[in-house]
């Protein structure tokens, strides 16, 4: 889908030709990206190339946009030169496409210093080829060895330049960030969430598929819970489709963004939790950053030698898990991920509490965002770092398109109820039944939430919030005036929406 341009594109215009300049090598494959960082790489027992960046997460608190953010003159000529430096750099250019929704797909040029090729090569494996000859929508500029670092997004433009920073995850978001914004342009929703299909035997016996979305910041069990099987048997099944970003479309679609692969976190990856993701992190066609790789090869998940947010560039062909599709034709439940240990297991919502939840955006913050804070409690509005725009209109957006669409939502605890755990047989034990529709639901008087009343194969009582807090009472009362006041920071935000806090 072809982006409006406007009359501001003068940055976009003045790039480099891909096609005419001398100094960019253009679409170049994958063995020749992997090549011009080849000075960069340590090559691991599995034969996958392995770098380690001098960033390690985003930096969040360094990017502005022309819409939410004071845009200065500084700003301005920080962002016209790295445009004017792209014309003497020797630069590879890669064109991508993010997404393949036909109303909701766009085509994304990146240009970034030869030497740097290794993050082409994972932003090549984690989107798809371009169209041959399209032009076009969104373009990301990318110099590491710039020496003021910022990253600066001119939305209207579709440009985004990333400077001082070699972190994978800036090129990655720097399109999913304008992919996002497009859907609420169209009346849709963007969305840092997880797709799946659940396909599960009805009643009369005949095949039927439920669509699902997990919320959740990175690193809190979005991926695995959007990847998990729900130990079903054949002929059911559970297939993730997307794993990171998704758009909500007003039709009740969920378009995906990443066609090719996943950017993955590696920390703590086990063979035996999670089989399917450890053979597609270990195989040849990954790419790893900030993992630690001994010269000889040896790979170890579980060190933090130079992060915990080590992270891995897997394509989808490696993933058992993964389909073939990245759209979901429509969505039926929506999950919210949290950890807050004064909130049960789950909790079913109406569509006013899920917008609560939605702008709540409580979990625990982790070193894929501030890696300083990793632990903390944090609220971030859809649990999504990348909204442009108002934060008060994506939580009434949220209500509007759940309500029409007639979406089921639920809280998620992945984390602990008072001291007691919450173990991932009993959140896959929940997914499940909630899948199948096979739970009573009845009114919990401690968090005044719904909750199931019983769940086969679990004790329900065990996580009962009233009993597992000393002092439930100001405890939860504590919490209610924490969210009171994120709440009250909104003014956009509908008053039947805060109405409906819990």
């Amino acid at each position: 889908m072809q982006r409006q341009t406007s009359s501001a594109d003068q940055f976009v215009a003045s790039l480099p030709d891909p096609e005419q300049a001398e100094n960019v090598v253009y679409n170049p494959s994958t063995d020749e990206l992997r090549a011009f960082s080849s000075h960069l790489e340590t090559t691991t027992e599995f034969g996958a190339p392995s770098y380690v960046s001098e960033d390690r997460s985003r930096k969040s608190e360094l990017t502005k946009n022309t819409i939410d953010d004071e845009f200065d003159d500084e700003d301005r000529a920080l962002v016209a030169d790295v445009t004017a430096a792209t014309a003497d750099a020797d630069l590879v250019c890669v064109d991508r496409q993010v997404g393949r929704h036909p109303d909701h797909s766009y085509v994304c040029r990146y240009y970034v210093p030869e030497e740097y090729g290794r993050i082409a090569l994972s932003l090549s494996k984690l989107l798809e080829p371009a169209p041959e000859g399209a032009e076009p929508d969104f373009y990301t500029v990318q110099l590491p060895d710039w020496e003021e670092t910022g990253i600066r997004v001119l939305p209207e433009e579709g440009y985004t330049v990333v400077a001082g920073s070699d972190y994978t995850g800036e090129a990655k978001k720097s399109f999913l960030r304008l992919f996002m914004l497009e859907a609420k342009r169209m009346g849709g929703l963007g969305l840092h969430a997880g797709s799946k299909r659940v396909t599960l035997e009805g009643k009369d016996g005949e095949l039927e598929d439920v669509g699902q979305l997990f919320l959740g910041l990175s690193g809190t069990g979005k991926s695995t819970l959007t990847a998990h099987d729900l130990w079903l048997d054949d002929p059911e099944d559970a297939t993730m489709l997307q794993d990171d970003v998704c758009a909500l479309l007003p039709d009740g679609s969920v378009a995906g963004s990443e066609g090719k692969g996943l950017f993955v976190k590696t920390y703590g990856l086990d063979a035996e939790t999670e089989p399917a993701m450890y053979d597609a992190v270990t195989d040849e066609t990954a790419v790893l950053e900030n993992v630690d790789v001994a010269e000889d090869g040896t790979v170890d998940f579980d060190s933090d030698e130079y992060t915990t947010n080590g992270r891995a560039v897997i394509e989808r062909d490696q993933l058992s898990s993964a389909g073939d599709d990245i759209d979901l034709p429509g969505v039926d439940q929506i999950f919210f991920i949290t950890r807050n240990p004064a909130m049960p297991p789950v909790a079913k919502l109406t569509p006013e509490e899920a917008a609560v939840a939605f702008m709540l955006g409580e979990s625990v913050q982790t070193s894929a965002g501030d890696p300083s804070a990793a632990g903390e409690s944090i609220r971030v509005v859809g649990t999504n770092p990348f909204i442009v725009g108002p934060a008060g209109e994506e939580g009434n957006r949220f209500r509007d398109l759940i309500a029409d669409l007639d979406v089921d939502c639920y809280v998620l605890n992945t984390g602990q109820v008072g001291t007691t755990d919450v173990g991932v047989d009993d959140t896959i034990t929940l997914l499940r039944e909630i899948s199948r529709g096979t739970l009573e639901w009845e009114h919990d008087d401690a968090t005044d939430l719904t909750v199931p009343a019983e769940v086969p194969g679990m004790d329900m009582d065990e996580f009962d919030v009233a009993e597992a807090l000393p002092d439930y009472e100001s405890e939860l009362s504590k919490l209610r005036a924490e969210r009171e006041v994120h709440l009250d920071q909104f003014d956009t935000l509908d008053d039947d929406i805060t109405d409906a806090l819990y």
